[in-house]
């Protein structure tokens, strides 16, 4: 599996890169940066002539919809409780959230203990065998939170759901970790998170959505997002979790000309702006950050929407789980960089997961999730063509230009320059005044 997806991703890599150079990008003042390939440029839908609402099937065949938004129907829910309100970390709001609002389709509430093992085990849904990545699960130290109870959902004051508790356990939270990411090992954010961070009750049962988290960021649920996408093309999907620099813009629009994407598509730039691991840029900050990105770029192309998604650091499982989620979004397809959702161990800094094996899993399941996979090429800048492939690099005897993040990093804390090749303007000044 490895070796196929490599060569197809290095086909991919000779067939896209072309030498000449192309303009300049919005804003840059800089020589042009861009090695010039094939685009759809010409390929934009007039207005009002674009076929809209997306027509992927969501996952599992159904769109699932929990909110209630009848008056009477939401006080009628809230009535049903019968033990003290629980207050939601960011977390588990965004969990709620995504449940509500069916991004998590086909699940309507929080997994149940057999749901939880068997999702571990199989990466399947329990009955169903329905593919499903990684855990949802609510945590909480509260003893009075069992079965038969119906219980408020509470974030920052306001009453998003309310859950209808069907089970209750402790878990064995070495198991999850090795399950999930197959390591136990505190060096890794994503265990940090289960065994530190969460609580050592986990209950499950079914939500009734009420509201949603008012956010700095819009949230679109899936139903809503998919009436903005067009219905005749391909919509890639790209998932980041940090600022967007140069590198990333010229994976997402090269995507377009991937051979399994048809001509006149459109990328929707999906990022997280949930918690994540220790040492990222919040969620706040990134956002404020695509929006000037945005501004800048207007390529009617490029389709932009937050998601309110807490990372785990899983690698290839979550993977499959950005895959299904934006599937339920209504994307088509879905780009798998080089080592997708992996991290590094805090003392080692050595790398958890191979840089191909989010791809090698995505790959492997595709054709069930009825979602095709970009693997993302393995692109650099080089002084005489701009931004290429490393194959065409090597080949041509081309000089890479490089900046490390560490590097990145304390330039922008001590002011100075950071080349337009490498971050656009605008992301950059808005880095600045968060550091």
């Amino acid at each position: 599996m490895l070796a196929s997806c490599r060569s197809a991703a290095r086909h991919w890599h000779k067939a896209a890169a072309v030498l000449p150079k192309a303009a300049c990008l919005p804003g840059s003042s800089q020589a042009p940066f861009m090695a010039a390939i094939p685009r759809t440029t010409g390929a934009r839908f007039p207005s009002g002539a674009r076929g809209m609402a997306a027509s992927a099937k969501p996952h599992g065949g159904k769109l699932v919809n929990l909110m209630v938004t009848d008056p009477k129907a939401k006080e009628d829910a809230i009535k049903k409780c019968n033990v003290a309100e629980f207050e939601l970390s960011e977390r588990q709001a965004c969990d709620v959230e995504l449940l509500s609002t069916g991004a998590f389709s086909p699940l309507d509430g929080f997994m149940n203990e057999d749901v939880w093992k068997h999702c571990l085990d199989e990466m399947r849904l329990k009955g169903s065998n329905v593919l499903f990545g990684l855990p949802v699960v609510l945590d909480t130290d509260r003893t009075d939170l069992v079965a038969g109870k119906t219980v408020a959902l509470k974030f920052q004051g306001e009453v998003l759901a309310t859950l209808e508790i069907e089970s209750a356990w402790r878990p064995d939270k070495a198991y999850e970790c090795d399950k999930s990411y197959g390591f136990t090992t505190l060096e890794h954010p994503g265990v940090r998170m289960i065994s530190m961070e969460r609580k050592s009750i986990y209950i499950g049962g079914k939500l009734t959505g009420l509201g949603t988290p008012k956010r700095v960021y819009p949230v679109l649920p899936p139903a809503a997002l998919r009436e903005t996408l067009p219905s005749t093309k391909d919509v890639v999907a790209f998932q980041c979790r940090n600022p967007i620099h140069r590198a990333h813009y010229e994976l997402f629009i090269r995507a377009l000309d991937a051979p399994n994407v048809e001509k006149g598509s459109v990328v929707l730039v999906h990022p997280t702006c949930g918690p994540t691991q220790e040492d990222d840029i919040d969620g706040v900050t990134r956002y404020l950050t695509y929006e000037v990105l945005k501004k800048e770029l207007k390529d009617e192309r490029v389709h932009w929407a937050y998601l309110p998604y807490s990372m785990h650091m899983a690698g290839p499982r979550e993977a499959i789980q950005h895959m299904l989620i934006r599937k339920n979004y209504g994307c088509t397809h879905f780009i798998v960089g080089r080592d997708m959702a992996g991290c590094k161990s805090s003392l080692t800094g050595e790398d958890f997961y191979g840089q191909y094996d989010a791809q090698d899993m995505a790959k492997k399941h595709s054709k069930e999730l009825d979602m095709q996979v970009v693997p993302s090429l393995d692109i650099l800048y080089t002084a005489e063509a701009g931004y290429t492939t490393v194959d065409i690099a090597k080949e041509k005897g081309l000089k890479p230009v490089k900046l490390s993040g560490t590097e990145f990093r304390r330039r922008l804390r001590a002011g100075e320059e950071i080349p337009d090749w490498f971050a656009f303007k605008s992301v950059v000044e808005v880095l600045r005044k968060s550091v």
